[in-house]
């Protein structure tokens, strides 16, 4: 056996089980074999790097894995999440269509601040903080603001398709609008 062979077993023996209680606190069992896993397979290609005592870079490396596996997770969610909505069954055009201008007209029937915000995060793509910039106010405030334009574009939507057939329409049409803004 190589001495860094003999140093990363002392390590690895020395410290496995508080690596793995960590990971287990944060993100679950599961999750914690596979984040001890890696992070002694990133203290091997690193050994020269991993100072004495071992345990606090090994729990700070532990701590990035767990965080890069948490993001990638995001992402994939967030990938299946629009995938799915890309690929929802396809209803009637027509229906669509309807559903579509009642949304735009309950819109223009909104309060100029009202549309405002909403245009500034669904089309223009805004976060609410850069939306408060914009409209001059606290990013909770403009949170508020919104939560309201929505609740308020929904029931003048929901009134708009009063005459159509499917009643749940104006409501599916500003989910997806309201899935759009977050």
């Amino acid at each position: 056996m190589t001495p860094d062979e003999r140093r990363f077993t002392a390590i690895y023996d020395a410290c496995r089980q508080n690596v793995w209680a960590y990971a287990a606190a944060r993100a679950g069992r599961q999750a914690a074999d596979e984040a001890v896993s890696e992070t002694f397979a990133i203290a091997w290609r690193r050994l020269a790097d991993v100072p004495d005592p071992a345990l606090p870079w090994l729990l700070g490396v532990a701590r990035n894995v767990l965080r890069d596996g948490h993001r990638a997770r995001v992402r994939r969610e967030s990938s299946a999440a629009e995938l799915s909505r890309a690929a929802r069954p396809a209803g009637d055009i027509a229906e669509d269509v309807a559903e579509r201008l009642a949304v735009l007209r309950a819109m223009a029937a909104l309060p100029e601040a009202d549309r405002e915000v909403l245009i500034l995060i669904a089309w223009q793509g805004l976060t609410p903080r850069e939306a408060a910039e914009v409209v001059r106010c606290s990013p909770a405030a403009l949170r508020v603001r919104l939560h309201r334009a929505r609740r308020r574009l929904l029931r003048a939507a929901e009134r708009e398709m009063a005459g159509e057939r499917e009643p749940g329409g104006a409501r599916r049409q500003v989910g997806i609008v309201s899935e759009e803004m977050s």
